[in-house]
């Protein structure tokens, strides 16, 4: 079976996608398929698990209620089943934003969720950078007001360019985790609402922070800070990896840099003999349901994302791809 066959066989969070960016299949095509997001499959079972209150699990970030194995213990891990990462995951899944029943979700989470931290409302954010730039990611995409939380997330840029959630604790050097999710904000809340001038000039020093360091090198010594950033997993959660962060420049839609030469090779590097890529590290904790077949295994999401970042890296080089999206799997 081809990869592109493979990744149409999927969920329509897939096929939609896949559609879009990799088959360039008409427009009402792509629309139609999309809505299937919000009615069928992962979409329609993360929408239908979202509580009376509004919330997932009872909470913002964090269950009400943390689950516990047969013995009576805590599992390993964050649990992501909460609002927040359910949202996130249904940006993922391009669920149709402007959709009745989406649009009913959200206004739910509006009205009803509060962050844990001092019981602010939901898209108003809290104090960590790494949580507003996730809320504003959120906000832009479900049509939400953020501009106050962009605009904190302007004033706390440090001086090497990125942002870090230990401010607080005295930290005066930037952190990959952070900057990568405020540069998601800063990038979503310009596509929605134009941007300013300033937010413009901030999210380009946080880019080139990224740039500096080759995605994934110490800008002092370049070695690679820290070897978990080398595999890709899915969902990303918090969590940043050299994927993600391709990711996030390839969505900006610049001409790629010269500085992610290194990253590009990586990523080709970990393109498997029948043409998909792998689901390489899940980071633990409670979810509502999985998403893939587990590590070491064959990723559509993984596979999606990487010819996604290829194409625009290849395109721009005016070269034809590497492995072509119909490789034949064995």
């Amino acid at each position: 079976m081809a990869v592109l066959d493979w990744l149409l066989d999927s969920d329509p969070a897939i096929r939609w996608q896949v559609l879009r960016d990799l088959a360039d299949a008409p427009a009402e095509i792509v629309a139609a398929e999309r809505a299937r997001v919000a009615t069928e499959g992962w979409g329609a079972r993360l929408l239908a698990l979202q509580g009376e209150d509004g919330q997932w699990a009872g909470g913002a970030l964090f269950p009400a209620q943390r689950a516990k194995s047969g013995k009576g213990e805590q599992p390993k891990g964050q649990p992501w089943n909460a609002t927040a990462y359910t949202l996130v995951l249904l940006r993922d899944f391009g669920v149709d934003p402007h959709s009745g029943i989406v649009r009913r979700a959200v206004a739910q989470v509006r009205e009803h969720c509060r962050w844990e931290h001092a019981g602010q409302p939901f898209f108003s954010g809290e104090v960590e950078p790494c949580i507003n730039g996730m809320t504003v990611v959120l906000g832009a995409y479900f049509d939400q007001d953020v501009d106050g939380v962009v605009a904190r997330l302007l004033g706390e840029q440090l001086e090497d360019g990125g942002w870090n959630c230990e401010v607080e604790n005295g930290s005066v050097r930037s952190s990959f985790h952070t900057t990568i999710r405020v540069l998601e904000g800063l990038l979503a809340h310009e596509r929605a609402t134009g941007g300013s001038a300033e937010s413009i000039a901030t999210r380009r020093r946080g880019e080139e922070y990224f740039l500096e360091r080759r995605l994934f090198r110490r800008k002092s010594t370049g070695t690679v800070v820290d070897p978990a950033w080398l595999q890709f997993s899915f969902p990303t959660r918090w969590h940043y990896d050299v994927l993600r962060a391709l990711e996030y420049f390839q969505a900006a839609g610049d001409p790629p840099d010269p500085r992610v030469a290194e990253a590009i090779d990586l990523l080709r590097s970990k393109q498997q003999s029948d043409g998909t890529w792998l689901l390489e590290n899940t980071y633990p904790g409670a979810v509502q349901f999985a998403l893939e077949d587990g590590d070491g295994r064959p990723s559509r999401w993984n596979t999606l994302r990487a010819l996604r970042v290829l194409r625009w890296y290849e395109l721009s080089h005016q070269a034809l791809p590497t492995h072509p999206v119909g490789i034949t799997r064995t």
